[in-house]
């Protein structure tokens, strides 16, 4: 049976996707889980940059995690527009699942980690398809595929966590929590009140949250404190 795939997608860019994908990794890894993180369409950074699974590795560690970048485009925009101003065509959503499924399909991994780009309808390729239609075709071989949703704290995020959630139930896909990605040190009213509300706007549980500028921690101290701020 294929190792189970969790996809983690945001209710906005900069919501603190790659520092969560990161967090469950490690936590995952410390419970003697092997864990592949993937990448489907990293965007704006030139050959060579590090990117987001650079990051996850650097926070995460590469004890029990691996890490895949598929496609790269240099300009900071969502991947089909990105991939239209390069003047170059890339992969489809179809074709980046069944790359996925070949690792979900290793021996050698317990849970795959498909970090997304910007929101779940983000178009990942030039037909338009989604984070969310790459789940429905591995829900489709079989593959049991879940979404991990990060929020932010900040006014403004019930209605997109809503909306989002709402999108995955249309769907018929499963929405396993919600993690907040970045909280701060000094919550504000709305802050404080939007982690009272978000069980109902996202109509599922919670995952945990991470602290305001968690990236910034020396590795080590990301991962020994990375299994009190997410769980599955």
């Amino acid at each position: 049976m294929s190792a189970p795939v969790i996809l983690v997608t945001g209710t906005d860019t900069e919501v603190g996707k790659t520092v969560t994908t990161a967090a469950f990794a490690a936590a995952l890894a410390a419970q003697g889980m092997r864990i592949a993180v993937v990448k489907p369409v990293q965007t704006g950074l030139a050959p060579g940059e590090p990117g987001d699974v650079d990051e996850v590795a650097r926070l995460a560690g590469t004890e029990g995690v691996t890490t895949h970048e598929f496609t790269r485009l240099p300009d900071p925009l969502a991947p089909d527009a990105a991939a239209r101003l390069a003047g170059t065509s890339i992969p489809t959503v179809a074709e980046h699942a069944e790359r996925v499924l070949e690792i979900a399909d290793r021996d050698d991994v317990d849970t795959v980690i498909v970090e997304g780009a910007g929101g779940l309808l983000v178009h990942l390729d030039g037909g338009g398809a989604t984070l969310a239609d790459l789940a429905v075709h591995l829900r489709d071989k079989g593959v049991r595929a879940g979404f991990v949703l990060v929020v932010a704290p900040r006014l403004g995020t019930l209605n997109v966590t809503a909306l989002t959630a709402e999108a995955l139930r249309h769907r018929g896909l499963d929405l396993i929590g919600y993690v907040v990605g970045s909280y701060p040190d000094e919550p504000g009213l709305a802050e404080r009140t939007n982690l009272d509300d978000l069980p109902n706007a996202a109509g599922a549980q919670p995952l945990g949250r991470l602290p305001e500028r968690a990236a910034q921690l020396d590795p080590n101290t990301f991962r020994n404190n990375a299994s009190k701020w997410v769980h599955l």
